[in-house]
């Protein structure tokens, strides 16, 4: 049905249309716009031509518009466009034009244009099309969130795309092309468009990522549209995002006061970018003109937008320019948070939303919480584990139900003058050339003073005086390098509470991304530990990680210093909290992290203000949910220019030179070795012992354990579900699934006996061959460990989170019929899996165990061992002899170096055990704690040696090095070689380490203090 009213009518209202003459640009596709629309038969075929010459000549769009955009799609736009100036008239409203056109492979979005207004439609339309066509709305398909509410999922119809060959392929992002217009949309009205036109592309097959000719790779549509200049300016860029992590951002001059920004980056990596940029732009005063996102099948966005100066603005249009291109990095690595309305709203701008936000994560994470009153508390108390236990999780809890995420953001949200203050003290610091302040952990205090006497409020004036107390301890910060990926800020871990963290790490990073936050620490300069992604599958659980995230990673670092005590390196550890809306990013978060960490790494000629002043290095390992990205973060290091890329990460594959704790079993080694000594101390033969164990046949851990022990297991919990056989479960079958790394519920459960049992974590309403009710597999799996059909003669945890048996649930381990525990002896292999007050009860119950910084330090002695080949070998050496090419034929020096490490392995671990079980027969101190006392003492014997006379002794070095390095390692480049080729520093801490672990293990805790004299001549006169 056409659009028609009377021509008397029609006439009085487009009388201006009859004297338009045409667009002389594009004649042709004028006649075939106006051919379309008369065989449509949709408008009054009198108005065909009026509509079409006012369309080409006085709407005023850009001319690319009508040289990108083929007829039958104009011809749509005409016709959208005519249909709402019809509904005004017959109205009689003012003219309201949003208009949407959707199809499968297209959308066209028609709206009023208002630049730079905060009401304008437009923000609506580009959440809408950042998070529906894009795919990069925030959450990637998750609706904006405020604080830590729960997301709404939003719509997400990424494309199928076909390709010119054959029939649809892949999910792939639309591009996007958006014009305002200079006209009127007509006489009588002074309404200016903006129209949204999103197509989907079409790509040639089979595009490499890292292919750059934009002849193979754009949509096919492109290259015959895209003008020259255009084509060129793109290539360039496409060279140059291609090998680099972050965006490429350029800056070019146009006509008529216009400026081009053009930023190319890999697609996924950031979140809300359209509608980020556009109000970016808007906070400097300035409105687009046209702008496009353009998509390559080779995983690269362009995104390009021709700016103007808004009419009226304030200020030299080309230094506003200027200072937003300064500006589009951080909004690449913050696009868009819970502070955004107060950058839309002008009260704060891009610098100082994103301090505020890094500002309000930190407030949240180190708020001086309760200290006096808890230590208050804890002295009255006395040395009463119970109720000192208990007094800890009271605290806990009072601090997440009052300093929560959403009490702070309140808190700075109310403050925003003093954010000002604030971030200007820290760009006085940080902001390199122009620093006016040096480093001073006591620096300004006028403004914590200020804070003090003008925030009434108790609570906000504790979290503007921890931004503060972040500002103080801040040595560098990649925050105002031109290109960034996420934020990193390397801090002076005075400001932590002795209270809270009795052991100050040696060094502290926050990192913070658009889609996680995290941390590193370490506890000696040189140190190494694993990096771990941290995902949440609800809010509760989000909640309770966010809140736990340092004291998890402090946790894990502490536990890993203990753990090294006889390796060079001491503990460190990463964590990766990824965000709610972005639990499956773990990959561009995990790059972020490392190439934010190298920023503050690698500051020389970098722009970063360094107050540490000292050369640091980061050893990397794999943890949870990054151990496939440890190739990737060498390398990365490497085209960084980073000198110690070969050791910066280990776990690497072994064509990388890396020993994969999985495929040797390292970890295992030591903790078997933990449960051979004891069985082999009560005379138990181990064939005939029951083991319960957590983490699975698809682990490491989990594989290894089945693989190297002889045991009956009668019981398995893993990500599948809970697998159990009273009988043992068959051994056979088991080893099928470790060599295959499945999971359990790949059990053949015709080889389960009778009793036995396989719950799915997907189950509910389940009976037990018992005739038990299992309501919830999820629950059941979770808390299995506490059940009584758990009970057997070992318990090795390889797998499970941290505080799985704490003060709270550890009675559920005992049998309160006898008092006995269900079992006899634990090697603690999943680290954390018990705090140390659950380990002390269990003890008192008789049972034997061992905990994690003892057993579970196989995978840290391969690691270091893996990082010594790297640091002593040339480049050269370490492909020939470290890189397997051939898996089926690794190099002999490769295969005689992974036995090496074995030996290492299992020499320091029996060492430890037989110390530790010497030391509880001599004083019957619980195990748990003698762990602890072995670590400090050799960790501070370890630090006393180093800054010694001893390392001065060239005899006692040479005697001590060789004793402590592989023996082909040292066949092949020799002691001399060796310490030239590995910096000092580390060379003094693995002489220190073996020094001081050999002598604690052979002489015990209780050795007076001459006994370190003999033991050193009596190394010394050993041939």
């Amino acid at each position: 049905m056409a659009l028609n009213q009377s021509s008397d009518t029609i006439s009085k209202f487009f009388t201006s249309l009859d004297v338009v003459q045409p667009h002389g640009e594009f004649p042709d596709q004028m006649e075939q716009v106006k051919g379309i629309l008369h065989g449509e038969k949709l408008i009054e075929s009198s108005r065909v031509e009026a509509e079409v010459n006012w369309f080409f000549s006085r709407l005023g769009l850009d001319s690319d518009y009508f040289r990108t955009t083929p007829a039958p799609i104009v011809a749509k736009h005409i016709l959208s466009l005519y249909a709402a100036k019809m509904v005004s008239h017959a109205t009689g409203a003012r003219l309201q034009v949003k208009l949407n056109n959707k199809t499968e492979k297209s959308a066209l979005f028609v709206i009023a244009s208002n630049p730079g207004k905060k009401d304008s439609p437009a923000l609506e339309i580009e959440h809408l099309i950042e998070t529906s066509y894009l795919g990069e709305g925030y959450g990637h398909g998750m609706a904006p969130v405020t604080g830590v509410s729960t997301p709404v999922p939003a719509t997400m119809p990424l494309t199928t795309v076909a390709t010119p060959t054959g029939p649809a392929k892949a999910e792939v992002p639309f591009r996007v092309s958006c014009y305002r217009t200079t006209g009127t949309v007509s006489a009588q009205s002074p309404t200016q468009l903006r129209l949204y036109s999103v197509t989907a592309p079409v790509f040639q097959p089979n595009a490499d990522p890292n292919e750059t000719d934009l002849t193979k790779i754009s949509d096919v549509h492109f290259i015959t549209n895209a003008s020259p200049a255009t084509v060129s300016l793109y290539q360039d860029v496409m060279k140059e995002v291609v090998s680099r992590l972050g965006p490429v951002i350029r800056v070019l001059p146009g006509k008529e006061d216009t400026y081009r920004l053009v930023v190319a980056y890999r697609h996924g990596t950031t979140h809300s970018f359209f509608s980020a940029i556009t109000d970016l732009y808007h906070f400097h005063q300035m409105h687009s003109t046209n702008k496009y996102v353009e998509q390559f099948s080779n995983g690269i966005t362009i995104f390009s937008v021709y700016l103007r100066s808004i009419e009226g603005a304030a200020g030299n249009f080309e230094q506003r320019v200027r200072n937003l291109a300064e500006h589009v990095s951080l909004v690449y690595v913050l696009p868009r948070t819970s502070l955004t309305p107060l950058f839309q709203a002008h009260t704060l701008s891009a610098q100082e939303v994103a301090f505020a936000y890094v500002g309000w994560k930190f407030a949240y994470t180190f708020l001086n919480r309760y200290s006096t009153e808890y230590a208050a508390l804890a002295s009255a108390l006395g040395d009463d584990p119970a109720k000192q236990a208990l007094l800890a999780q009271l605290k806990t809890r009072l601090v997440k139900d009052t300093f929560t995420e959403a009490r702070v953001l309140e808190a700075v949200k109310n403050n925003t003058d003093l954010i000002k203050e604030l971030y200007a003290d820290f760009a006085s610091i940080h902001i390199g050339e122009k620093a006016t302040q040096k480093f001073d952990k006591a620096h300004n205090a006028d403004l914590a003073t200020k804070i003090k006497r003008t925030v009434l409020n108790e609570l906000d004036c504790q979290v503007l005086t921890a931004i503060l107390n972040f500002n103080r301890h801040l040595l560098k910060t990649n925050f105002f390098k031109p290109t960034k990926t996420a934020l990193s800020f390397r801090l002076d871990p005075g400001f932590l509470s002795r209270s809270e963290y009795p052991n100050t790490p040696f060094g502290l990073f926050f990192i913070v991304g658009s889609e996680f936050r995290g941390f590193h620490i370490r506890f000696r300069d040189i140190a190494r530990g694993g990096i771990r992604v941290i995902r949440s599958p609800n809010l509760t659980a989000y909640d309770h990680n966010a809140a736990s995230l340092f004291d998890e990673n402090y946790n894990l670092a502490s536990t890993q210093q203990s753990k090294n005590k006889d390796i060079p390196e001491g503990g460190s550890k990463g964590t990766v909290l990824m965000s709610l809306e972005h639990q499956n990013k773990s990959e561009v978060a995990f790059r972020k992290y490392v190439d934010a960490l190298l920023d503050v790494l690698l500051t020389k000629n970098s722009g970063v203000v360094d107050y540490y002043g000292k050369d640091e290095i980061l050893f990397l390992g794999p943890d949870e949910g990054t151990a496939d990205y440890m190739n990737w973060a060498s390398q990365h290091a490497r085209d960084r220019g980073a000198h110690f890329w070969k050791a910066f990460t280990t776990g690497k594959s072994t064509s990388r030179g890396g020993i994969p704790h999985d495929l040797y079993g390292m970890t295992t080694r030591s903790i078997h070795q933990y449960v051979l000594g004891t069985l082999e101390k009560l005379g138990l033969d181990e064939a005939a012992c029951t083991k319960f164990q957590t983490g699975g046949p698809d682990g490491d851990l989990g594989s290894n354990e089945i693989k190297i022990s002889k045991d009956k297991t009668i019981g398995i919990v893993d990500g599948s579900g809970v697998l159990y056989d009273p009988a043992g479960l068959d051994k056979a079958e088991l080893m099928r699934l470790a060599e295959a790394r499945a999971m359990a519920r790949q059990f053949d459960t015709k080889k389960i006996g009778k009793g036995g049992f396989f719950v799915d974590i997907n189950n509910s309403d389940v009976t037990l061959p018992d005739g038990s009710k299992v309501d919830n597999g999820m629950v059941f799996r979770n808390n299995f460990h506490l059940h009584p059909l758990s009970a057997a003669d070992v318990f090795v945890p390889c797998g499970g989170r941290p505080e799985a048996v704490q003060l709270s649930n550890v009675d559920k381990l005992i049998n309160p019929k006898t008092g006995e525990a269900r079992y006899k002896v634990i090697v603690e292999g999943a680290n954390l899996f018990f705090t140390q007050k659950a380990r002390l009860i269990l003890e008192e119950k008789g049972v034997i165990i061992f905990k994690d910084s003892s057993a579970n330090k196989g995978g840290v002695t391969s690691s270091s061992l893996e990082v010594l080949a790297a640091l002593a070998m040339t480049d050269e050496e370490f492909k020939s002899r470290m890189q397997v090419t051939d898996p089926s034929s690794p190099p002999p020096f490769y295969q005689s170096y992974v036995k090496e490490v074995h030996r290492i392995i299992e020499e320091n671990a029996r060492a430890e055990f037989e110390c530790v079980w010497r030391e509880y027969e001599r004083t019957k101190t619980p195990r748990a704690i003698i762990s602890d006392l072995i670590s400090t003492k050799i960790n501070d014997l370890n630090d006393q040696i180093q800054n010694s006379p001893l390392w001065d002794n060239q005899s006692l070095r040479s005697r001590v090095l060789t004793a402590a390095c592989p023996r082909n390692l040292l066949e092949l480049v020799g002691l001399s070689a060796l310490q030239q080729r590995v910096p000092e520093p580390y060379v003094r801490a693995m002489f220190g380490a073996y020094l001081a672990s050999r002598f604690v293990y052979s002489a015990g805790l209780g050795s007076p203090e001459f006994a370190f004299f003999t033991f050193i001549n009596e190394f010394l006169s050993e041939k």
